[in-house]
């Protein structure tokens, strides 16, 4: 069997229209829009609808889609009773096991017809949103706060999360935020619940394997690790020096390069241009600068680029998101493209199936008594 690239790296395992990359030219497009031109045009309800549908929805079909993702807000009782129960506990742990537990409740989890299919996409875009607000709430001690419907998916998550409604600014940053991490291809989360649909197992089982995979800490959680260098460090000449020893004795620098891109991340861009924004709004334009003075530094130095996950993180901590929640709002907006990537497999679908290349003992091992082993 012929040898391929460990970590199955330039491999194509599937065909998609959904998600485009062009790695060397650091080129990101959802269904043949550029990311650039999704995150200065679009509402993030769009991006859901474009990455679900294949086009850009008509206002009708934009209202109707809000409609019903306000509709699907709301969690099940046992799960809310479930996340009473968990306290401090680690919340990608939290929002995998609640997720899961949705389909319990949820009288379509067996149905698997495109409709039904459809329909569950969309409860899991909601209220994937809803249990991460509500354990955090839950967690320390404060009322849940009911969702509003008149409020986009952004401003509503930011308010049930810290009880206030954000203004137009940091709802917008928020909206591209979630914009920008909504689909990134076969990453391994996405192949992961492709998986899993391959078998036909049902939507929850699969954006559960999703949910599994991006908790992994070479996949999500560098803005975690991002944010934390920052503030542990405090002063950009401290964090230069940190950046530095971390070079010389090969400690991984967070959110820095990327499996796929050789040039500058597309999204990083956009998340650069927020954080200082919102850091100016929010008294922490400290945390930008900062951050630009590592980005040069490390780019002189190594060659590497900052990654998607590097200004996420000023942004969302300047946004007053508590810092193990990174990960979760993560996994919150790529549901879109978890559920998108799940239909598709469903709609052509082929049991995923790879071969290994073997390189064990020799095939024909002679069997040994086990007195003389």
């Amino acid at each position: 069997m012929a040898v391929t690239g460990a970590g199955l790296e330039g491999i194509i395992a599937a065909e998609s229209q959904i998600c485009f990359i062009d790695g060397d030219a650091g080129i990101l497009s959802y269904r043949g829009f550029n990311i650039h031109t999704l995150a200065e045009n679009a509402k993030f309800e769009e991006v859901v609808f474009l990455l679900w549908r294949g086009v850009l929805p008509k206002q009708s079909e934009l209202d109707e889609l809000k409609k019903k993702l306000v509709a699907h807000r709301a969690i099940p009782d046992q799960v809310t009773a479930f996340l009473k129960q968990t306290g401090k506990s680690a919340p990608m742990d939290v929002l995998r096991t609640a997720v899961s537990m949705l389909s319990l409740y949820d009288p379509q989890a067996k149905d698997m017809s495109p409709e039904a299919n459809a329909a569950k996409a969309i409860k899991l875009m909601s209220q994937t949103a809803t249990i991460v607000t509500t354990f955090d709430r839950l967690r320390n001690g404060k009322e849940v706060v009911p969702g509003d419907p008149a409020l986009s998916f952004a401003a509503n998550f930011l308010y049930t999360l810290t009880g206030k409604k954000p203004d137009e600014v940091m709802e917008r940053a928020f909206d591209i935020a979630l914009t920008l991490h909504a689909d990134h291809e076969l990453n391994a989360s996405t192949f992961a619940a492709r998986v899993v649909a391959a078998t036909l197992s049902d939507i929850y089982s699969a954006a559960t394997a999703g949910i599994a995979a991006l908790k992994g800490p070479l996949h999500g959680g560098a803005n975690e690790d991002a944010i934390k260098m920052l503030l542990e460090a405090g002063t950009a000449d401290k964090a230069i020096e940190n950046v530095k020893y971390r070079l010389a004795n090969k400690i991984k620098i967070p959110a820095f390069g990327h499996r796929v891109y050789k040039t500058t991340d597309p999204r990083a861009t956009h998340l650069a241009a927020l954080s200082e924004e919102i850091g100016k709004r929010t008294g922490h334009v400290d945390l930008y600068e900062t951050s630009k003075q590592i980005e040069k530094y490390v780019k002189e130095a190594k060659g590497l680029n900052a990654n998607v996950d590097f200004y996420s993180a000023s942004t969302y901590y300047s946004l007053g998101i508590p810092i193990d929640i990174f990960t979760p709002i993560f996994a919150v907006s790529r549901m879109s493209g978890w559920t998108a990537h799940v239909l598709e497999q469903y709609h052509n679908n082929r049991l995923i199936r790879p071969r290994a290349d073997y390189t064990g003992l020799p095939v024909g091992q002679p069997w040994v008594d086990i007195a003389k082993r």
